[in-house]
């Protein structure tokens, strides 16, 4: 990242959690420079007129004036996960750098445990950015009822039975800890979960679920990386496909 890149970000990132500040060696951390440099960058923005002030004592650090931050957005974290998959689809596109900002204050803006749980959906939704297949459209989803039962379990961390066909078509019925929903591929969706009946990790496309119960039971503590780092490369080629 370029300095004027930087000065860009180190704005966006202080109005997208004031009047909250943040201190000069957790700027650096972010941004990759040392805490010096930071402040060399903070005294530059000071000097073009942005009004970045320092919070003294041991909590501070630098702010901005909370005229320039949105108020306290009432969001669910389900929608502001629905707000950044449509804006995920902007990448390189015309103010696609713009969507990302604005995403960014969107969650920032949302009360703290709100804003945290948003996160921890947002970890577990992903989209797996592909050249179209020639032909290929957007394919339907499960049933709508299907897809609220993953969103629902996800959310709340709870255990899933599904009745779920494979390529053959056979039926089988499985308790499973959802760990990943992920679209992308030929236009499906896909949930990346531990399979109890096959004890490892497994992918399930959306469309050959028939159906899915949210269980009153809740996943055990299994890290995400567990769900295998290599996931979208997995489903690009087909594997642990179930």
């Amino acid at each position: 990242m370029n300095r004027t890149d930087r000065l860009y970000a180190l704005v966006e990132d202080l109005r997208a959690i004031s009047p909250r500040c943040r201190s000069a060696r957790e700027l650096a951390e972010r941004f990759e420079v040392s805490v010096r440099t930071i402040e060399r960058d903070i005294a530059a923005l000071q000097e073009s007129g942005v009004p970045i002030y320092a919070e003294p004592g041991r909590k501070g650090g630098y702010a901005i004036d909370k005229k320039m931050s949105l108020p306290p957005l009432n969001f669910t974290p389900a929608e502001a996960v629905a707000i950044a998959l449509a804006l995920s689809r902007a990448g390189d596109q015309p103010f696609g750098r713009q969507a990302r900002s604005a995403l960014r204050k969107v969650v920032a803006a949302m009360p703290g445990p709100e804003g945290e749980l948003a996160r921890e959906l947002a970890r577990r939704v992903q989209l797996v950015h592909l050249p179209p297949e020639p032909g290929a459209g957007i394919q339907p989803l499960g049933g709508e009822g299907i897809s609220r039962a993953i969103e629902d379990a996800l959310l709340r961390r709870r255990v899933l039975r599904l009745d779920y066909a494979d390529a053959k078509g056979a039926l089988t019925s499985r308790d499973v800890e959802p760990g990943v929903f992920l679209g992308g591929r030929g236009g499906f969706w896909y949930l990346v979960a531990w399979c109890r009946l096959r004890e490892d990790v497994r992918v399930f496309r959306l469309d050959r679920i028939a159906a899915a119960v949210v269980t009153a039971e809740r996943c055990p503590d299994r890290p995400l990386e567990g769900f295998a780092p290599d996931v979208p490369e997995m489903i690009v080629h087909g594997t642990l496909l179930d």
